[in-house]
């Protein structure tokens, strides 16, 4: 397994489009950290992030993981370019020559985008972890280390996605036309649930299993959390009970279809003419 990642590290590496999207990733996800220097005023309220509470623990994992699932598609980027210079380039058939199966080929790159996904949870765990303990007002160890299933459905999301990427950069060939593919697909979701499915439990349900949608229902925003959003809510009446929590069905569905793009990315693969 250490080779076969070792290959697709070193044809990231050595494509300078894909070392740039990759560094560009991991330094925007460093911004996140610049929130807790932004001051400003919303009429006669100051608002400070630092004060407002989103640096505390346990609130921060769910915080900064949400935010962080912004920037997924820089990598996703690199997921889909990945595969399609195989072809551009001629590797993919190079390999297969050299004694590489299409099996070892696909776990290759399923492993990768298993690293990209697991460095960059590490990457929050390490900065929440730092930004809680400097700003937190709670530091108390079983509430630092609560909540860390924010982290684990981050992890999650991100293997779900750039699997998608993966399966789309296989299906389609090309990178330009695989990324559109993937805004159109998003676009699609979402003229399903709100055109096209009934607003009602039934459709709910529904759109909770739809490939994008369900990897975005892994972790709901953080921020009517907050206690001041919290207090608008009920001086303008539109506060109401909300469930942040991370469920295990969410789980389950978004590795169901983690399954499903890698098998299909296989199969796909395995019969065409190359």
């Amino acid at each position: 397994m250490n080779r076969l990642v070792s290959i697709e590290l070193q044809k990231i590496w050595k494509n300078k489009a894909s070392k740039i999207l990759t560094l560009t990733y991991f330094i925007l996800l460093s911004f996140i950290a610049l929130t807790v220097s932004i001051k400003y005023d919303i009429g006669p309220i100051h608002v400070d992030p630092a004060e407002m509470g989103i640096f505390n623990f346990p609130f921060i994992w769910h915080f900064t993981t949400y935010f962080a699932i912004w920037f997924q598609f820089f990598l996703g980027v690199v997921i889909v370019s990945m595969m399609a210079n195989e072809y551009s380039y001629g590797t993919l058939k190079q390999n297969l020559i050299d004694g590489l199966s299409k099996e070892e080929f696909i776990l290759s790159k399923f492993l990768t985008v298993v690293l990209f996904a697991f460095c960059s949870t590490i990457f929050i765990f390490v900065m929440s972890l730092i930004l809680g303990l400097f700003y937190s007002s709670y530091n108390e160890f079983d509430i630092i280390f609560s909540d860390l299933e924010y982290l684990l459905a981050y992890f999650i999301e991100l293997t779900g996605f750039f699997s998608f990427c993966l399966f789309v950069g296989i299906l389609i060939k090309r990178s330009a036309f695989a990324l559109g593919f993937v805004l159109v697909w998003r676009i699609l979701e979402w003229i399903i649930i709100f055109h096209i499915l009934p607003n009602n439990t039934i459709g709910n349900y529904i759109s909770k299993v739809l490939p994008l949608e369900s990897m975005s229902n892994l972790i709901i925003e953080p921020v009517t959390r907050l206690s001041l959003i919290k207090t608008i809510g009920n001086q303008i009446g539109v506060a109401g009970a909300k469930d942040y929590s991370v469920h295990w069905f969410s789980i389950l569905i978004v590795s169901i279809w983690t399954f499903l793009f890698v098998y299909f990315s296989y199969k796909i693969l395995k019969n065409r003419d190359l």
